[in-house]
């Protein structure tokens, strides 16, 4: 079993969602970013997504967008958040996750990109333009260091296709719950407990769900057999940390429920 099933398998059995939270890395300064990071991780983040900025996010939302676009322009690159992690290998007891776009995974190259994300500590990547059908050579690579690639589904997904990720993911299947871009909402669409429901029939990996989410409450509205194994929650919590306020805070609401 890879590691990131064994996170969000571990929080299942003890009653209660996988956390992962999103940050975007080295937002909104680089020492906070860090910060934040171990703040996570000790306050029952079970695994932990780091957003690789890039300057055409196309499934972001405004804030996401705007924490990627900020820490560009302040210099951050794939190589330096790399660099960062492997200084820091060890320390997080999380699953930790890179989150990013095709173009400067490939400019880094994919060969030296397993092997050092894999000195880095890193268990698995998400690459939201990655299409399935251009992804076997990717996962092979990634999959020879351990990495698991993160199977990204949504409400247009077919029964048909989410078969095929089944057939070759590890770690967890994410589940975008709406069609459109990240962002935290109101309450979670109708449409996310067919596609849940969907999705447990086709995958045997644990599930995690995201795009939208800020707190626990918004889940309890779904079938229990719609609800997923973790929670993926981003832009609300990088607006949280913006606004000067502790993670402890915000992780609270998720492990006190």
């Amino acid at each position: 079993m890879h590691i990131l099933e064994e996170k969000i398998r571990a929080a299942k059995e003890q009653g209660r969602y996988a956390l992962i939270p999103f940050l975007t890395a080295c937002y909104p300064d680089e020492d906070t970013f860090w910060q934040s990071l171990a703040e996570l991780d000790e306050n029952g983040a079970d695994v932990i997504e780091i957003g690789v900025p890039f300057s055409d996010p196309v499934a972001d939302g405004p804030v996401v967008e705007n924490a990627s676009r900020q820490v560009l322009s302040d210099g951050v690159n794939l190589k330096q958040i790399l660099e960062g992690l492997k200084l820091r290998n060890g320390v997080f007891s999380a699953g930790l996750v890179l989150m990013g776009y095709l173009n400067p995974f490939m400019q880094y190259g994919f060969e030296k990109l397993a092997h050092d994300a894999r000195e880095a500590g890193v268990h698995g990547m998400i690459i939201p333009d990655l299409p399935y059908d251009e992804a076997h050579d990717i996962r092979e690579i990634l999959k020879k260091e351990g990495i698991a690639l993160i199977a990204l589904v949504g409400p247009n997904t077919s029964s048909e296709r989410m078969k095929l990720y089944a057939d070759v993911s590890e770690g967890y299947v994410y589940v975008v719950s709406v069609m459109g871009v990240t962002g935290a909402r109101a309450k979670v669409a109708p449409v996310v407990a067919s596609t849940m429901e969907r999705a447990r029939k086709c995958f045997k990996l644990p599930i995690a769900m995201g795009f939208g989410l800020s707190r626990p409450e918004q889940l309890e509205v779904l079938p229990e057999e719609a609800r997923p194994d973790a929670a993926v929650f981003g832009s609300a919590l990088l607006t949280h940390i913006k606004e000067g306020h502790p993670v402890s805070e915000f992780m609270d609401c998720w492990t006190k429920k």
